[in-house]
């Protein structure tokens, strides 16, 4: 199923999503640049986000050598990196379309900045989330889906009802339907199954072979749930 548009009116141009939409497609350009170049696998393993390599860099500051703290740091902005970098064409078209749908809608409601932080927020949480959860992993975590989640909770906390507009592919027939808001939780994970497909060349072993992206994923829904309630 692809989400197309809501039925939600805002009162203002989401500036933010727009923007958020922009620079995603932008740095994916760049990484198929970086793929012709047989530079894209160099570059994920250097700022993708690697758990072990971000554990073992906090682990030896806190015991071993105070100036490590210089690598944790520099491994810091892998967080905020990462959430931007996607592994397939799937991937960065999944995501795109929901933020496209979704995003819009929670910009109005929360405003451009906070938006703005609670996007990048949700991805960063995400990423600690997986790297508490899988200290060890060796394969870098990439892509929006995080940031993605939390909106899309959020969305669902206020409007659960809402119909959005659909197309469902059957071969060679697209037929629009509207769905429920709240069928896009289910769909949202079952979608990522599919995220292999288009695969970047990342060499050595991929991007996002975990079950960690998983549960980051639902605590990014919930955050995007738990901030929503809040607000009302």
């Amino acid at each position: 199923m692809i989400p197309i548009s809501d039925n939600i009116r805002c009162r203002s141009k989401p500036i933010i999503n727009y923007w958020l939409i922009g620079i995603n497609l932008a740095v994916f350009l760049w990484e198929l640049k970086l793929e012709f170049n047989d530079e894209l696998g160099y570059f994920i393993n250097t700022w993708g986000v690697i758990p072990a390599q971000i554990s073992g860099a906090i682990t030896n500051a806190l015991f071993f050598n105070n100036a490590a703290w210089i690598i944790v740091i520099w491994r810091a902005f892998s967080l905020l990196l990462g959430i931007f970098l996607h592994g397939s064409f799937s991937q960065i078209l999944g995501n795109l379309l929901f933020l496209w749908v979704f995003g819009k809608t929670v910009e109005n409601l929360l405003g451009h900045k906070h938006y703005l932080g609670f996007y990048l927020a949700a991805g960063v949480i995400t990423e600690v989330v997986q790297i508490l959860t899988e200290p060890s992993l060796t394969v870098p975590l990439i892509g929006a889906n995080g940031g993605i989640a939390a909106i899309l909770g959020a969305y669902v906390m206020k409007f659960p009802k809402a119909k959005i507009d659909t197309i469902l592919p059957l071969i060679i027939l697209y037929i629009p339907i509207q769905v429920p808001a709240f069928f896009y939780i289910f769909w949202w994970f079952g979608q990522q199954l599919f995220y292999g497909i288009g695969s970047l060349n990342i060499p050595p072993v991929g991007v996002n072979q975990s079950g960690v992206v998983f549960w980051g994923q639902v605590v990014a829904l919930l955050i995007g749930a738990a901030v929503m309630r809040l607000k009302i």
